[in-house]
């Protein structure tokens, strides 16, 4: 069972100004063909991908592979990587909580993309508690020549602070946790950038504020930077993928009324950053699904 660490109380976070974007950094006007690949566990343990382009349009969602996972289990999924696999197939992998036990998880598809191939479906136990505390997971994955890495990141709800938790990904297991305090006010997060030595989040809190919170991955502390003071406490998802040199392109998703709203914001830079609303997605979210991004091996998010 994974056990938390010691808490490093940091106390409420103070806004600390980021790097200004390289010269060039693309403005989130050159986001007309940006587009990402959205999934979601259901209740009945099926995947679904759908389509969300910047336009904003949305592509038929398409059901399966169906019943992956028991019914009703399945809660804080990660991104999921896929690779092409010979002839016509997909490998997807990732990492899924089922009740209270966190798995890594893959499997592949055949050629129509909605079945798998018979004894593909792989389920490695990593470890328990990962109760209702647990409010978002997500799994960070980078390399460049000669450098790898990879870390795991949760928002948790305690008793009297709200923490990020962070583990580093060995081939003997999940090591070095650490949590750092001071996020209570948190509502949600998507990762929009990977470094050398730190990830950055945007996150939302309870009374509508955006920040970036930018995660070292190994000594130090996280820094907080305010982007906007109100009106994001709307969406309890929020879904990032690259777009463009720089950029982002963030779907919000308010569960209360199944909408999707699309924004292109330009590498993160305190309240500098450029955040061009591209409008209400033409499709609805069902509120009992738990959202995630495909993306492709390799990608690297460098919003921030």
């Amino acid at each position: 069972m994974i056990k938390y660490g010691r808490v490093l109380a940091i106390g409420v976070l103070l806004a600390a100004g980021f790097v200004a974007a390289p010269a060039g950094a693309a403005p989130a006007s050159s986001s007309a063909s940006c587009s990402l690949r959205l999934g979601s566990v259901t209740p009945g343990g099926d995947h679904t991908l759908q389509t969300i382009t910047a336009a904003p349009s949305a592509s038929v969602r398409r059901l399966g592979p169906m019943n992956l996972y028991p019914d009703g289990q399945a809660h804080l999924p990660t991104a999921v990587r896929t690779e092409l696999v010979a002839p016509a197939g997909e490998q997807r992998t990732g990492l899924v909580a089922l009740g209270p036990r966190m798995y890594g998880t893959s499997y592949i598809t055949d050629g129509t993309g909605v079945s798998v191939v018979p004894g593909t479906v792989k389920q490695t136990l990593v470890g328990g508690g990962w109760d209702e505390l647990h409010k978002y997971v997500e799994l960070s994955q980078y390399s460049v020549a000669g450098f790898s890495r990879s870390n795991v990141y949760s928002l948790i709800n305690q008793f009297t602070d709200g923490l990020i938790a962070r583990w580093t990904v060995t081939p003997s297991g999940w090591k070095y946790y650490t949590t750092f305090g001071g996020f209570k006010a948190v509502k949600t997060m998507t990762l929009i950038g990977q470094g050398r030595a730190y990830d950055t989040f945007l996150a939302t809190t309870n009374g509508g504020a955006l920040y970036t919170v930018q995660v070292p991955t190994g000594s130090g502390k996280p820094v907080v930077t305010k982007i906007r003071t109100s009106t994001w406490q709307g969406f309890e998802t929020l879904i990032a993928e690259k777009c463009g040199i720089y950029g982002t392109l963030l779907l919000g998703i308010d569960k209360d009324t199944g909408a999707g709203y699309l924004y292109a914001v330009s590498h993160a830079n305190g309240t500098a950053t450029v955040i061009k609303g591209l409008g209400k997605v033409p499709t609805t979210f069902p509120a009992e699904d738990s959202y995630f991004r495909y993306y492709t091996a390799g990608t690297q998010l460098t919003g921030a």
